[in-house]
C-alpha cells in the first residue's frame, strides 16, 4: 500500500511539475514593412556605462533609466516586421534580450548574482530569473527565455548568438559597449566569438587539451548543427588549435554579477 501511495504521489509531483512547465514563446512578428528601430539611445548607453572589459556600472546606471526606460518602450511597441532581413531581425533580438537582462538587475540591484533573482513560486522549471515573463514586446508578455530560446536559436539557426547573449555574470561573453546593428552584425558575432574564446578567464585552449565555457556542454546540440562540432567552432576562433583528439573538459561557470 506504501508503495501505491507513494507511486500515486511522485506521479502527481511529476505531472504538476510539466504541467508548470512552459516551453519558450516565440516573439511576436508584424505583417508589415514597418522601418526596423534605431538603436542610436541603447548604444549610448552601452558606451556611457560599460568598460572595455564588459563590466557594467549599475550603481551609477540605476539613477539614470529614463533612456533605458524608453528604449525598452521602443522595443516593445516595434517587434520585428516581415520586411526586416535577417540581420535586422537578430540584433533586434539580441539587443533586446541584453537591454532587458540589463534592466532586470536594475530592477533589483544591489544583487551579488542575477540568480539571487527568483521566483517567489517554487514550481521547477519556473523558478529562474530567465523564466520571468517581465515585459511585454508587440503586446505579447514575454521572458528572455522566449527570446534566447523560443526566438533566437528556434528560428534563425547562428548558434555565435552565445557569443553575444550576456547573462549579466562574470563568466559570459564580454558585453559589448555598443548595441548590434543589421549591418555590422556578421563581424560583431565573429569579432565576439574571437574575444570569448582567446580569453583565458573564459576558455583555456590547448593543442591537446581544452577547459572550455560551460557554453559549449549546455548548447552542444547547437555547435554542432549542420556539420559543425565543438572543436570546429573553437579553432575558428581561437588563436591555439585544437587537434582531432584533443581531451575537452568545461569550467565551472561564475554568476558573480558582471559589475565594474
Amino acid at each position: 500500500m506504501r508503495r501505491i501511495i507513494l507511486t500515486v504521489l511522485l506521479a502527481g509531483a511529476v505531472g504538476a511539475a510539466l504541467t508548470a512547465f512552459v516551453a519558450p514563446k516565440p516573439g511576436p512578428e508584424r505583417t508589415t514593412t514597418a522601418a526596423p528601430i534605431d538603436h542610436a539611445t541603447y548604444d549610448r548607453l552601452l558606451k556611457k556605462y560599460v568598460n572595455d572589459k564588459g563590466l557594467v556600472n549599475y550603481k551609477a546606471w540605476k539613477n539614470d533609466q529614463q533612456e533605458l526606460n524608453q528604449y525598452l518602450d521602443q522595443l516593445s511597441k516595434n517587434p520585428p516586421a516581415t520586411g526586416w532581413s535577417k540581420p535586422e531581425q537578430m540584433a533586434y533580438w539580441i539587443n533586446a534580450y541584453n537591454a532587458y537582462t540589463i534592466k532586470l538587475i536594475l530592477n533589483h540591484y544591489p544583487v551579488q548574482s542575477i540568480k539571487d533573482i527568483g521566483s517567489k513560486i517554487k514550481i521547477p522549471f519556473v523558478t529562474t530569473p530567465w523564466a520571468a515573463e517581465f515585459f511585454r514586446i508587440g503586446g505579447k508578455k514575454m521572458s528572455l527565455d522566449d527570446i534566447e530560446h523560443g526566438t533566437l536559436r528556434k528560428k534563425y539557426d547562428d548558434p555565435r548568438i552565445h557569443f553575444a547573449l550576456v547573462c549579466a555574470s562574470i563568466s559570459c561573453p564580454r558585453l559589448r559597449p555598443e548595441a548590434y546593428t543589421a549591418d555590422k552584425l556578421d563581424r560583431q558575432l565573429d569579432d565576439q566569438g574571437r574575444d570569448f574564446l582567446n580569453n583565458p578567464s573564459k576558455n583555456k585552449v590547448g593543442k591537446e587539451s581544452a577547459q572550455l565555457s560551460k557554453y559549449f556542454d549546455w548548447y552542444k546540440g547547437d555547435w554542432n548543427l549542420n556539420g559543425q562540432s565543438v572543436t570546429k567552432w573553437v579553432n575558428k576562433y581561437s588563436t591555439t588549435k585544437l587537434g582531432d583528439n584533443a581531451n575537452i573538459s568545461y569550467l565551472g561557470y561564475n554568476w558573480n554579477l558582471n559589475e565594474q
